[in-house]
């Protein structure tokens, strides 16, 4: 039973631990290597895969208070706070990177937060780019609501970076690697932490900038004290720039759903699919390995 003014996140009924899922795709088996897919997509249809891990302590920790956090036009962390919001009854402000934004019309992701009783407010870009500095994000919070429970872009902070632990420790001993996309990477920073000493996570960022490494090892840090599991990046797969897809990559996607009958979300997963096909095929895995791919998002409706 929660306490008073803190959300009973049991209500929501997740499905955890989330289905580890085998696949038999003949460009893994050719070279001797399993494929599964560790499908946190199914964890719950509103608050999918990593989002419900990052999310579900950073609710507890607002204890009733509203939620302010940041995004983009299109953040996946947006709607999903958006949606946890309207489940639990909790009020949500999104701070949304593009002040030329207000005046046009609400694109289906914004749309959406919006439906879901979320509060935007854009920000303009400069000033977007500062808010994690105290005057700055002062500013913001009266803005938006100066009481507010502030959740950084992406979800990523201690508690979130706690609640993925989990994730790993969920997998320990099912698979020799653990591949997962990476967009703040805090997502690989907790599932590094819950995995084995003998298992290898593996992160493949979606962005370009080669500045993650740093990031995981601060929060990390935050987190945990300091490092923890053994865990690399391949930045070799970001296919440009944050949520470009190309005809090669979407036709990769498409390629896998027809085979295999999973969605397979674009921004993320499609990226990291596609970079396991090509590590597998330069035997970046040795034969007999078993590689989990987490698949940490679903293709949305608009």
């Amino acid at each position: 039973m929660s306490s008073p003014g803190v959300p009973d996140l049991t209500t929501l009924r997740p499905r955890l631990p989330s289905p580890l899922q085998e696949v038999e795709d003949e460009r893994f088996t050719r070279r001797g290597v399993q494929l599964l897919l560790k499908r946190d997509d199914l964890i719950h249809p509103d608050l999918v895969g990593n989002k419900w891990r990052k999310l579900a302590p950073n609710l507890t920790a607002a204890a009733g208070r509203p939620i302010l956090t940041f995004g983009g036009a299109y953040s996946n962390h947006l709607r999903a706070t958006a949606a946890a919001g309207r489940l639990l009854g909790l009020p949500t402000i999104g701070l949304v990177r593009g002040q030329e934004l207000a005046d046009r019309p609400l694109n289906p992701s914004l749309a959406r937060c919006s439906a879901d009783g979320m509060r935007l407010h854009f920000v303009d870009r400069s000033a977007y780019r500062r808010k994690t500095e105290p005057k700055t994000l002062s500013a913001l919070l009266a803005a938006g609501a100066t009481d507010a429970y502030v959740v950084p872009e992406g979800g990523s902070n201690n508690l979130a970076v706690q609640g993925c632990r989990a994730l790993g420790e969920e997998l320990s001993g099912r698979a020799d690697v653990v591949a997962i996309a990476c967009g703040t990477g805090g997502t690989l920073a907790g599932l590094a932490a819950g995995l084995s000493p003998d298992q290898r996570a593996l992160g493949v960022p979606v962005l370009r900038g080669g500045f993650l490494t740093a990031d995981i090892r601060a929060l990390q840090h935050q987190a945990f004290g300091g490092p923890r599991g053994d865990w690399q990046l391949d930045d070799r797969f970001h296919f440009g720039r944050y949520a470009r897809t190309t005809p090669e990559l979407e036709a990769f996607a498409e390629d896998f759903e027809e085979r295999h009958g999973v969605p397979v979300e674009r921004v993320y997963v499609a990226k990291l699919l596609y970079g396991l096909v090509v590590l597998t095929d330069e035997g970046a895995f040795p034969r007999g390995s078993t590689v989990a791919a987490v698949v940490t998002g679903t293709r949305q409706e608009a």
